[in-house]
């Protein structure tokens, strides 16, 4: 096999890219020796079928004699709003690195060729630390919010955990021994935050490789979060018809089409000289066609005179060629409990629940479905008001909220809330408070959570897999911070489902408590 030039490196290293920082210095770089890059993903949702996006590119880099190392941030995923919790980080990581070799096996990659390494392996060392707090010196709080605008969850009051995130991807690059990092375009501005700063604390400044962001199905980006937007990696053919036939796809628009753009990016760099993308129609719509270049195919679309069901009709054929051995894969028993682990379904998360113990879990709490009877303005503070809560029983609770912030008074009348009905009665303002309306919140909007229809008043809520309804539940101790603890693992997930750590919060039919306000903290 001939050795490539360093041309050629060149053109496989940024072919399909959207833009390259430092290209000079990259060109320096392989007229005397191969280049080094990395790519790193946050353990968080489970990847979906967009990740062969950066696959494809890593398949370049391989080609192109690059040394490569995948990074599994585990840290920052934790750090990023808390997308995953402590107890999955680790499983969630050894699920990555599963799924990702078999993605890399799909594509033909030799896997000897890579290196995989987990954050938590060298970020929490005394010398990475040491640079952390040297980062901290030199970056303004307006820059670290600036370069984590597109990566990290945004609010008006941010934890502090977000505005290290993207100090800490900038130290990666020195701490990987890289010439590069490679990522998507939405990571710009980490890219360029790394180039001011790393020269700071005498580190050198890397080349960034950007990947154009790539439509979802739905038109949009791709999402782990909206399931229409894109093709889980296990899913079955069946449901990789369902949701193709589904996809976005206008007659000619070339633009905001997820299943081009997966051609472009995917399916193309995988041929081989000669190879092509095969449309099958019958002979009275053209007939079956092969493009050997991407160009064509799509100018053909954008002319309209390829219709849609076609190309759908045979992306399907590609994508499950692409699925079908990460399929094998995970069709074992080992693969299967790991999947389970790293992302527990409802009967996982009673298992995973029956292992979490100590007083800070949530069935010392007792929630209760409430009804506000009356809603009045408190005496001596002008945001907040005093709520009557029907919870069953005969038994009401006067609770102070600052709800009036958000809502009128005759708004909250007749509202079903979940209510915490076990606290020590405390004032607030000189009137006495004895529970909590639970609400999601952002920097915006305080809401109540969504009762589901039917749930009784004085209903019990509870958690998946710490039913406490068979039992007297104590009342929560204020000196110990019971509540505070169980409070801080309480949030809405995206799609809106309140949850405490991983586990749902649902009524005793099993329906599920959740809010308008996705991804948000509840208290």
């Amino acid at each position: 096999m001939t050795a490539l030039t360093w041309e050629e490196k060149e053109q496989l290293i940024t072919r399909n890219l959207q833009e390259t920082l430092g290209q000079d210095n990259m060109r320096t770089i392989l007229k005397e020796r191969d280049l080094k890059v990395y790519w790193g993903t946050a353990t968080t949702g489970k990847p979906h079928i967009a990740y062969f996006v950066p696959m494809s590119k890593i398949a370049d880099f391989l080609k192109a004699d690059c040394e490569v190392t995948i990074l599994f941030a585990d840290l920052h995923a934790y750090l990023d709003n808390m997308k995953a919790p402590w107890s999955l980080l680790q499983e969630r990581t050894k699920y990555y690195e599963a799924v990702i070799k078999a993605m890399l096996a799909s594509l033909g990659v030799p896997l000897d060729k890579l290196k995989f390494v987990c954050g938590t392996d060298y970020q929490l060392s005394k010398e990475y630390t040491l640079d952390v707090y040297r980062l901290s010196s030199v970056v303004t709080q307006h820059d670290a919010k600036k370069a984590g605008a597109e990566v990290v969850k945004q609010v008006d009051h941010p934890l502090l955990s977000g505005i290290l995130y993207p100090g800490l991807q900038a130290l990666d690059e020195e701490y990987l021994k890289v010439d590069a990092q490679f990522g998507g375009v939405d990571q710009r501005k980490i890219f360029t935050f790394a180039e001011k700063y790393m020269p700071q604390l005498g580190y050198s400044k890397r080349i960034h490789l950007m990947n154009p962001m790539i439509p979802g199905l739905a038109g949009g980006k791709m999402s782990s979060s909206e399931e229409d937007s894109k093709i889980d990696l296990l899913d079955s053919a069946a449901k990789v018809k369902s949701k193709i036939k589904k996809a976005f796809c206008e007659p000619g628009n070339i633009e905001d089409n997820g299943l081009l753009k997966f051609l472009k990016h995917v399916v193309y760099p995988m041929f081989k000289a000669g190879e092509g993308f095969e449309i099958k129609r019958k002979e009275e719509f053209g007939g079956n066609q092969t493009f050997e270049k991407y160009e064509d195919l799509e100018a053909l679309f954008a002319s309209q005179e390829l219709h849609p069901g076609d190309l759908k009709a045979s992306v399907e054929v590609y994508v499950n060629r692409l699925l079908e051995p990460i399929r094998k894969v995970f069709n074992d028993d080992f693969h299967r409990e790991l999947t389970e682990r790293a992302y527990p379904t409802a009967a996982g998360n009673k298992k995973a629940a029956a292992q979490t113990t100590g007083e800070n879990t949530p069935d010392k709490v007792e929630l209760q479905v409430g009804q506000i009877l009356e809603a009045t303005k408190h005496p001596d503070a002008d945001t907040l008001c005093i709520l009557t809560v029907d919870i069953g029983n005969g038994t009401k609770k006067s609770i102070v909220s600052n709800l009036m912030a958000y809502y009128g008074l005759e708004e909250l009348k007749g509202r079903s809330v979940v209510t915490v009905t076990n606290m020590k009665a405390s004032k607030i303002r000189g009137v006495e408070s004895e529970g909590l309306v639970l609400c999601a919140f952002n920097k915006d909007k305080y809401e109540p959570l969504v009762v589901p229809e039917g749930a009784k008043i004085g209903e019990r809520i509870i958690v998946e897999g710490f039913d406490n309804t068979a039992t007297q539940v104590a009342q929560l101790n204020p000196k110990k911070k019971v509540w505070d603890k169980i409070q801080a693992e309480l949030k809405t997930n995206a799609d809106g489902e309140a949850l405490w750590k991983e586990f749902s919060m649902l009524t005793l039919n099993g329906d599920r408590i959740s809010s308008t306000l996705k991804e948000c903290n509840i208290k």
